[in-house]
């Protein structure tokens, strides 16, 4: 997914970073290895949640889990398999748009990503693409397994898009000679 620092790409590795603090959730630990293609996000008060890429997938450096391509991705939460469906991602926000179920996450700004579940808002996830995450919580009262899923898609694909315009004009100019 695009970030609004192109240039500060993150390094590609693995990763256990501090625990996030979640305003209502407490301590939530992201644990991200790019190169083996496996995330998981755990914590006191959320259930575990897992996202793997099928071996043999060629690797995508710009998505932090490694592809968007649904055909590669299998992902866990409390135990149990869900389905996972990432858009392809181009030239709109809404392309870059994830769904787990009745959960949709999509980008909304150049940094930060909503997550909703039955079209209600629950909260926006900024990531920097390098397994750190936050939660900024909406007013109604999430739970757990909805912040297992934020906290997954956040780390697993980044937050945040560039507008359509930029978008538009970025894949233009890869198409100039």
């Amino acid at each position: 997914m695009p970030h609004a620092h192109e240039s500060k790409e993150p390094s590609m590795e693995s990763y256990a970073h501090p625990p996030a603090e979640d305003p209502l959730f407490g301590t939530v630990t992201v644990e991200l290895d790019h190169e083996a293609g496996t995330l998981v996000v755990h914590g006191d008060a959320v259930p575990r949640a897992e996202v793997r890429r099928v071996g043999g997938t060629e690797v995508e450096s710009h998505v932090p889990i490694g592809t968007r391509d649904p055909e590669r991705l299998v992902m866990d939460v409390g135990g149990a398999e869900v389905g996972l469906r990432p858009a392809k991602g181009f030239l709109t926000r809404g392309s870059y748009r994830v769904d787990v179920g009745e959960h949709r996450f999509v980008p909304v700004s150049l940094d930060g990503s909503r997550l909703s579940r039955g079209g209600v808002v629950l909260g926006v996830f900024v990531s920097t693409g390098d397994g750190r995450v936050s939660a900024e919580w909406e007013e109604g009262r999430p739970e757990a397994y909805d912040a297992a899923v934020g906290y997954a898609l956040a780390a697993a694909f980044g937050t945040g898009a560039e507008p359509m315009w930029k978008l538009t004009l970025d894949a233009v100019l890869e198409l100039w000679p």
